[in-house]
């Protein structure tokens, strides 16, 4: 075999290894700028192409992952199913002294589960997904090859929104047909709820990457960010009533974002004889969106300080 014909025959080999449809995509890009041009770059839109084209390649690699799909995108749903059923025997929340009214349990921790969803899919996911990503090597190799850096975030962030988007609707669903929670009719509620879910997703997408750079490996990623997320849960009213902890831990909960998107999640799927029962005694829709942004402006700063394609200290 001559040595111009094994060199062809590696890199043939070496592209059908590569398993990237966005790295090979930008590979071929630069193969293709003449060696007379200097440095090497990428055509002007071809950064957010390879970007929309990694989407793809993320999504499938988060469903093969099975235990991350069950903690991150299953479990809103199976907690739900959980809670509705085992404590469906104590009647419905909320009734009139009489006992008639109320909603069912299943209906009152929807909105905590959509709110948990979020957290799961932005925080837990790109922390731990970006943390492993980042002791096996695989940003190193990436920060040597021409995927733009924003084609990256890019093909994180689409993950999260397009999993997030599935998991919202597996939620609803589940809601409605196996529990007959009776979801919102009013426009209103509904615009409500795209824009706590929009702003939800995005905070905790980048408080997710930032997070991402605590884990000193892959290994210790699970066991640094799921206490956290856990915890955050527990006094956010996600699993708990909100009204059911003590005054100083509501305050304390009122810190993070998650307290803020179960509240603006309450507003939409609860009726409004719960609002009373708020902190302050009404929904603070105002608060809500304040909060989210405050904290959305935070995440990009923290994830745009930390963020390394290697640790410093590797």
């Amino acid at each position: 075999m001559s040595l111009e014909t094994g060199a062809a025959t590696g890199t043939a080999a070496a592209m059908d290894i590569d398993l990237d449809p966005a790295r090979t995509a930008a590979l071929a890009a630069v193969a293709s700028v003449p060696p007379d041009t200097g440095v090497p770059k990428l055509a002007r839109g071809r950064g957010l192409r390879l970007g929309a084209r990694r989407i793809g390649y993320e999504v499938k690699q988060y469903f093969r992952a099975g235990d991350q799909v069950f903690f991150t995108f299953l479990f809103p749903v199976v907690m739900l199913a959980i809670f509705s059923v085992a404590f469906s025997g104590t009647g419905n929340i909320g009734t009139n002294p009489d006992g008639s009214g109320g909603i069912s349990q299943a209906a009152f921790y929807l909105p905590g589960m959509m709110a948990a969803g979020i957290l799961l899919s932005g925080v837990q996911n790109l922390a731990v997904d970006i943390a492993t990503e980042k002791s096996d090597g695989t940003l190193k190799r990436l920060s040597g090859s021409p995927l733009p850096v924003i084609s990256y975030f890019l093909g994180k962030a689409g993950q999260v929104l397009v999993t997030s988007i599935m998991q919202v609707i597996l939620l609803l669903l589940c809601a409605r047909f196996l529990f007959n929670v009776a979801l919102p009719t009013e426009p209103s509620r509904w615009l409500t709820f795209a824009w706590v879910y929009l702003l939800g997703i995005v905070t905790a997408a980048v408080l997710g990457i930032a997070l991402s750079a605590v884990p000193r490996t892959g290994k210790s990623a699970t066991a640094v960010v799921i206490p956290v997320v856990l915890v955050l849960q527990f006094i956010s009213g996600v699993y708990l009533s909100f009204t059911m902890l003590p005054e100083w831990l509501q305050n304390v909960a009122s810190i993070f974002p998650l307290k803020w998107m179960a509240q603006g999640m309450r507003s939409v799927f609860l009726p409004e004889s719960f609002e009373a029962a708020e902190q302050g005694g009404e929904w603070n829709l105002v608060g809500v969106a304040i909060a989210l942004l405050v904290w959305a402006v935070i995440g990009m700063v923290l994830a745009r300080v930390t963020f390394r394609w290697i640790r410093k200290d590797s």
